[in-house]
Formats: structure tokens, C-alpha cells, sequence
């Protein structure tokens, strides 16, 4: 599965992140204290949902065989003590059964139930 690290230094909360052999950097904007270097982190998780559920989309419409031309997610995170997140999804290339389709299986997308279950985290020091 998934592997990842984060490091911090002295850089305010400039943090260097490695997942899957890839870099990023995640950053606070400048009005939390941070110098808007990177993703912040809500925005990181925002973004692994909106791929996950772009990339589920396209290999239904490709296992179907239906002529989806593109897919776009758009993403809001709303609250602050009981947070939500709003997806809107604009579909070209299909028909409006089809669309109603690709709504029900963003609903089951793996991030989407992932989020919407809950995930147990283990902290340990090493």
C-alpha cells in the first residue's frame, strides 16, 4: 500500500513530504504563519480525494465502454468544528443516465469511503 514521510525543520512549517518515491512540500499560508510555500494540508487531502475520484470515474467509463471525454471534480471544505466536503462533478460526453451513474460510483470511490468511514491511525515513537 501507500508509504509516506513527512520532515520539518526550522523552516516555520515549511515540510518536505516523500510518498510513493514522489517530493512535495506542505506549507501554512503566510496569514497562519507559515510563507505559502506549499499545499496546506487540507488542500493535500482535498486533492487525493479529487484524483481518487477522477481516476475511479474514468476506469468505469472505460470498463463500459461509454464515451466519457472528461471529468472534472470540483472540491470544498466547509466548517470548522463539523467539517464537510462539497464535490461537485461536471461530466462531458454522456448521457444523463449515465452521469446519474457516475455520481453513485463517486460515492463509493476507495478515498471517498475511506473519509466517509473513518480511519484508525496508530501513533507510535520510534
Amino acid at each position: 500500500m501507500a508509504h509516506g514521510t513527512a520532515h520539518i525543520g526550522k523552516d516555520r512549517y515549511r515540510t518536505e513530504i516523500s510518498v510513493g518515491g514522489r517530493d512535495l512540500v506542505a506549507d501554512e499560508p503566510v496569514a497562519l504563519g507559515g510563507q505559502d510555500a506549499g499545499f496546506a494540508p487540507y488542500d493535500l487531502l482535498l486533492a487525493g480525494l479529487g484524483a481518487c475520484t477522477a481516476i475511479t470515474l474514468r476506469m468505469y467509463a472505460d470498463r463500459k465502454g461509454w464515451p466519457l471525454e472528461s471529468v472534472d471534480v470540483a472540491l470544498r471544505l466547509h466548517g470548522s468544528e463539523e467539517r464537510r466536503i462539497e464535490r461537485t462533478l461536471t461530466i462531458t460526453g454522456l448521457d444523463a443516465d449515465q452521469n446519474a451513474r457516475m455520481a453513485d460510483i463517486a460515492e463509493r470511490t476507495p478515498v471517498t469511503l475511506t473519509l466517509k468511514a473513518g480511519l484508525p491511525i496508530d501513533t507510535r515513537l520510534a
